[in-house]
């Protein structure tokens, strides 16, 4: 038996591995369902810095919920736009409709987290719905997350928005938030895997029952930290509540990004709590490197394109689950390809002292 044909079928079992993962949890990730209890309350919190160019469709969006009473709050962080502004207008004419100011950034915290912090402070709801200003809800989202809340007693609710791509690089970043979640996540984040570790959540969506969340100590609990719905996540199932995953795209859509450069920052800010670590990130190289990159190396063996041809098939099972663009899915390697790259410079970035920014702040090495 040659070196190559052994590495083949490494290769092989390395793809076996998501796609097996794939199959259960593309079955165990359901859209959610439920009737909020009488008197619910939703409040949609979302924090804005300088968003005056997405603001006012997001309100638009949230302020068009149904099924179930809602208050929008939106808590300007430092903006120096117009996002303030338009935020007053809407509260003129709706009074649904509230502005709150962030106080200024203590010591230890980042932006966002103290942001939502505020805004948790401020919400009068049963329960609370963080989105970001990009995000655009469905009519419907509010109440179909407050109601599987109810029936299945999940203290967090939060799911994936449908990813509007509309750009090459938005193609070669965007798209892995949902096959890692799909295809490396045990049990897809669902609510019965009641390991911290195995805890998931999209900060862009994420709905909490407002007394599981002062429980566990909400975002004070995770103030320094960037990826901030993971963190709060695990912070719950810690503190003994259920946190559950379910199928985002009919809630509510988002496009993240417009650009590659865009979108090469923003997932290095997210990569130091997530995959670029020291001990995760070479095994982390192994998985997904092995299942999709490796196999190009071995061609034309028998393992090899066996192995291609699984991880094209999950990638496009995925892609056509989550209602993402078709024709992303050829550029699955080089879309891993890329994230791994983003990782591995996050990790030598976090190495070499060097502080995670956004929205022009800059942070300390989590």
């Amino acid at each position: 038996m040659d070196l190559e044909f052994t590495w083949a079928w490494i290769a092989l079992a390395l793809a076996m591995f998501p796609a097996t993962m794939g199959v259960v949890n593309l079955f165990l990730v359901r859209p959610p369902r439920g009737t909020p209890r009488e008197g619910a309350l939703v409040s949609i919190l979302i924090p804005a810095r300088n968003e005056g160019a997405n603001i006012a469709g997001c309100l638009d969006a949230a302020l068009a919920s149904r099924d179930v009473a809602v208050e929008v709050v939106v808590m300007d962080d430092g903006s120096t736009d117009a996002t303030a502004r338009i935020v007053r207008d809407y509260a003129a004419r709706d009074a649904r409709v509230r502005l709150e100011s962030a106080p200024a950034l203590p010591p230890g915290w980042t932006g966002k987290v103290h942001a939502c912090a505020r805004l948790a402070d401020a919400a009068r709801g049963t329960h609370f719905l963080f989105i970001d200003a990009d995000v655009r809800l469905a009519p419907e989202a509010a109440a179909c997350m407050a109601g599987h809340a109810a029936r299945t007693g999940t203290a967090m609710v939060t799911g994936v928005p449908k990813q509007v791509i509309g750009s090459l690089g938005e193609a070669l970043t965007v798209p892995m938030i949902n096959f890692l979640l799909f295809c490396y996540l045990p049990g897809g984040g669902r609510a019965f895997t009641r390991r911290p570790g195995m805890a998931a959540a999209c900060g862009q969506l994420l709905l909490v029952e407002r007394e599981g969340y002062f429980a566990s100590g909400g975002h004070e609990g995770v103030r320094g930290v960037l990826h901030d719905g993971l963190a709060l996540a695990r912070r719950m199932r810690d503190h003994g509540l259920a946190t559950e995953i379910v199928e985002g795209h009919g809630l509510a859509t988002c496009r993240m990004y417009t650009n590659f450069r865009d979108s090469w920052a923003g997932f290095i800010k997210n990569a130091r709590e997530g995959m670029a670590t020291p001990v995760g990130l070479p095994i982390w190289t192994v998985m997904l490197a092995g299942a999709h990159l490796w196999p190009f190396f071995f061609l034309p063996r028998s393992a090899a394109v066996l192995a291609l041809a699984l991880g094209f098939a999950l990638r496009a099972a995925v892609t056509l689950r989550v209602r993402e663009p078709w024709w992303t899915i050829p550029l699955h390697p080089l879309t891993v390809l890329v994230a791994l790259s983003i990782q591995w410079v996050a990790l030598a970035r976090a190495l070499m002292g060097k502080p995670a920014g956004w929205k022009g702040r800059a942070y300390g090495t989590a």
